[in-house]
């Protein structure tokens, strides 16, 4: 994710929790298993994706092991499913 300059603070956040929800979540009803340093380097800014899975997190859209990984809950891949992966 390139960050836009024309992007508000919050359009921007909200565009990093939705692009972590799709990496976690394949359209075959997969859940791969991430850590946030790898989201942070896939979506280029690791705290956008400090903030976008703790947000996700609040939410219950995703898990956390205790080792700091994370992994889409069902309400998150439900979402994903019914939405699509929309870019």
């Amino acid at each position: 994710m390139h960050q836009n300059p024309t992007q508000s603070p919050d359009e921007r956040l909200t565009n990093a929790e939705r692009d972590v929800l799709y990496l976690l979540t394949t359209p075959d009803d997969g859940q791969p298993i991430w850590s946030v340093a790898d989201i942070g380097r896939e979506i280029e800014s690791t705290d956008d994706a400090e903030i976008a899975v703790n947000g996700l997190l609040r939410a219950g859209l995703i898990h956390k092991t205790c080792d700091g990984f994370v992994f889409a809950a069902r309400a998150g891949v439900r979402v994903v499913q019914m939405v699509g992966q929309v870019i």
